[in-house]
């Protein structure tokens, strides 16, 4: 698995599916981004929320590949960082090949630990029509791909910042797969 660079971080204090881009964003030991409406030890996503507040917040980091950025400008569709919700964009990691459990160390500090993979929802759609088809498809299998990045969970926390590296620390195996959280 190779390593990666931080090409943009983003955060938002209120709900809104976009999120604003920032010069540097500071990550919480199990809580999250500092300032960001999902930072917390419980989940803050207003669905997981209505179905139980208690439950354990396994999305305080959202990750994405800028690849999926350059794959959906090839169906026609404008999408930059932060316009997906989410707050860390990487370039040069397969993110969603990842197994659950890796860990990713952030610039010089921070280590964020995989719990699964987004699930899109209808919002993008409502964001640019038509996208939600492109960030979550089908395989040969007939079984859903989800595209639109992953989420962790912050083990160390610090300052994060466009250009800083991205080091891929694998967990003991057998690897477990990616699934929607």
């Amino acid at each position: 698995m190779s390593d990666g660079t931080i090409t943009t971080v983003s955060s938002n204090g209120t709900y809104s599916f976009t999120k604003p881009n920032r010069e540097g964003i500071t990550l919480l030991a199990g809580l999250g981004v500092e300032g960001d409406v999902h930072a917390g030890v419980t989940v803050k996503h207003r669905s997981r929320v209505a179905k139980d507040p208690n439950q354990p917040n396994l999305r305080q980091v959202h990750l994405i590949q800028a690849e999926l950025f350059d794959d959906v400008a090839g169906a026609g569709f404008q999408v930059a960082p932060g316009d997906l919700g989410e707050n860390v964009t990487t370039r040069g990691i397969d993110l969603l090949g990842l197994p659950t459990g890796t860990r990713l160390h952030l610039g010089s500090e921070a280590v964020v630990e995989v719990t699964g993979l987004r699930n899109p929802c209808a919002q993008i759609d409502n964001f640019q029509h038509g996208l939600l088809k492109q960030v979550l498809g089908r395989d040969e299998n007939g079984e859903i791909v989800r595209k639109a990045g992953i989420m962790g969970i912050v083990l160390t926390g610090g300052e994060v910042r466009p250009g800083d590296p991205v080091r891929v620390e694998l967990p003991e195996g057998p690897h477990q797969p990616l699934e929607k959280v």
